[in-house]
């Protein structure tokens, strides 16, 4: 699968609009989760596999290259954290965090509903 670079073709569709290269990359196994456990502090490589319930070697380092080949994370002594470009995402899809948590209890309240 190539890497989804913004002008380029990317999985889904062939304009190379940002925000297809975009969410082409977040829809990988992984990358969301990789941005969510480095949102606050560089972690190592280890730390990293444990926190992604244990994901295999070779995934987590095929998808943190991806990450680092996007400018989204870099690598340094302290081990792998956002870039600017990677904090600034993250401060945009970190909402949908508590937006989540509206959609969960629509699930609740639609359970609750006669003929359900």
């Amino acid at each position: 699968m190539a890497l989804p670079i913004p002008g380029s073709p990317v999985r889904g569709s062939k304009t190379g609009k940002p925000i297809m290269a975009l969410l082409d990359l977040l829809g990988r196994t992984w990358a969301l989760g990789i941005i969510w456990q480095l949102r606050s502090e560089a972690l190592s490589f280890g730390t990293l596999q444990l926190r992604c319930e244990n994901i295999s070697p070779t995934l987590l380092t095929k998808r943190l290259k991806e990450l680092q080949q996007t400018n989204l994370i870099e690598k340094n002594l302290q081990g792998y954290q956002l870039t600017g470009v990677g904090l600034a995402l993250f401060d945009v899809i970190s909402p949908l965090s508590q937006w989540t948590k509206q959609w969960q209890l629509s699930f609740d309240e639609s359970n609750k509903t006669p003929g359900n």
